[in-house]
């Protein structure tokens, strides 16, 4: 901005230089003398008007100044000249020096204009099907060797894809199952199940695939070489100054479901040997733990077979006593992949709810959340939603705000044997509420069922 000002301020002598330069080019003299002629009447010299030029005389004591008078103007117009001219010059190297920046500014703004377009076109790369599903078998095998470990078997799919194998995908890339080809995580797994490298299996109960075990030995696993990454770091909320944003999804998304398992008398004498607490609540991990820390203390991996283990009496009733059929033998050994499952399943299973301060411990199963459409009279559609106090929810909270997000009316109806409440809302939202359930509320899928009556 100063050099412009500077320039603006110069520009005055600039355009005077010029004026005096093209005057000194000019045929025009610098001092001229005036014409007169002498007036015999009034015995004077008066102007020559251009009407008696053959009469015409110059005034001597007019038609030039002194001979010094004219030196000192002469003088005085060479240094202004010469100042101009000085002036001029530094003004034509400043014009050369801001011409010169601009012209660098604009190189400078081309050459970022062009980084820039090459980075977009190299983020507007669209990763063909074929490149997705095997960024996706190579995550898998990543993870396979660095984070998942037989004790941690079974494993939901679920588990399995938020954190194992997201977390082991290169730097700077997205995952996302929906635009492989095999549209789903099930079918994934089970595309791996049928190539032997795995063992899965769909829950019906959990309405959830599971990852069973490992084959280790294949060919695909052996060949596999996998990376050595630094862990990313996991995003953290700011809770020094939180936004309205986070606010509402802090206060309504944040739910814990978690499976919990206490033991039974089939496997307290495992937890006896091993000198661990019989009345508190483990989790899977943790359930399996325990089993293996068994078969090590005990030694009981077959030598022949390091996958399998050799079933002694304690652990032979811990798995399978009152679940042979009366005159069925007992097996005398068991693949590592299966004792995890089979060790669990007989133990108590509990779920601990937690939404904020709030918490419930549910024994068995937990009830899901079930979404119905049916049609009353007049052709009316109504949609009925239940099951909302096993997850915390409060039914007149969820009402009114249903109330607000459908524009339409909603009502609180008691279900029969005062087993909680349900939430009817006009007109057929099935697919939104379910929606809604899961963005704002955190719901997992796999809890809740819909039905839609109306449909034939």
């Amino acid at each position: 901005m100063p050099a412009v000002v500077e320039l603006a301020q110069n520009s005055l002598g600039l355009f005077s230089l010029q004026y005096i330069l093209g005057l000194q080019n000019s045929s025009q003299p610098l001092f001229s003398t005036t014409s007169y002629f002498r007036d015999a009447v009034e015995a004077r010299y008066v102007p020559n008007a251009g009407f008696l030029e053959d009469v015409v005389f110059g005034d001597p004591a007019l038609s030039q100044p002194p001979a010094d008078e004219l030196s000192d103007v002469i003088e005085e117009n060479v240094e202004e000249k010469t100042e101009l001219l000085s002036v001029g010059g530094q003004m034509a190297e400043a014009v050369e020096e801001l011409t010169a920046g601009v012209s660098n500014v604009l190189k400078v703004s081309e050459s970022a204009i062009e980084e820039d377009k090459s980075k977009d076109e190299k983020e507007e790369h669209v990763m063909t099907i074929e490149e997705i599903d095997a960024l996706l078998d190579k995550c898998l095998l990543q993870a396979l060797h660095t984070s998942v470990k037989d004790k941690d078997l079974p494993m939901p799919g679920s588990t399995l894809w938020s954190h194992h194998v997201l977390p082991s995908r290169p730097s700077g890339t997205t995952l996302d199952i929906k635009k492989s080809s095999h549209k789903k995580l099930s079918k994934w797994l089970q595309s791996k199940a049928s190539a032997g490298l795995i063992s899965a299996k769909e829950d019906k109960h959990k309405k959830e695939i599971m990852l069973l075990g490992i084959n280790r030995g294949h060919p695909d696993y052996t060949s596999f070489r996998p990376e050595k990454r630094p862990k990313e770091p996991t995003e953290q909320r700011d809770t020094n100054n939180p936004s309205p944003s986070n606010a509402t999804h802090a206060g309504k998304s944040q739910l814990e479901v978690v499976e919990i398992y206490k033991p039974t008398a089939h496997v307290n004498p495992i937890f006896i040997s091993l000198g661990a607490d019989t009345s508190r609540y483990y989790s899977a991990s943790e359930a399996s733990d325990v089993v293996f820390s068994y078969v090590e203390k005990e030694n009981l991996v077959k030598p022949t077979d390091k996958s399998k283990v050799v079933l002694d009496a304690i652990l032979c009733d811990a798995l399978y006593k009152g679940a042979i059929k009366k005159g069925g033998a007992y097996p005398a050994e068991i693949h590592k992949r299966d004792i995890g499952q089979t060790f669990l399943g007989r133990m108590q299973i509990h779920h601990h709810v937690a939404r904020g301060s709030d918490s419930v411990l549910t024994k068995g199963t937990i009830k899901s959340i079930q979404i119905m459409t049916e049609r009353r009279q007049g052709n009316k559609k109504v949609t009925r939603v239940s099951g909302l106090e096993s997850f915390l929810l409060d039914a007149d909270s969820l009402a009114s705000e249903l109330q607000k997000k459908f524009a339409c009316s909603t009502t609180i109806a008691e279900l029969p044997g005062k087993k909680g409440h349900e939430v009817l809302v006009q007109g057929g939202v099935i697919d939104d509420l379910a929606r809604h359930l899961v963005e704002h509320y955190g719901i997992p899928k796999r809890y809740i069922e819909v039905l839609d009556k109306t449909k034939k």
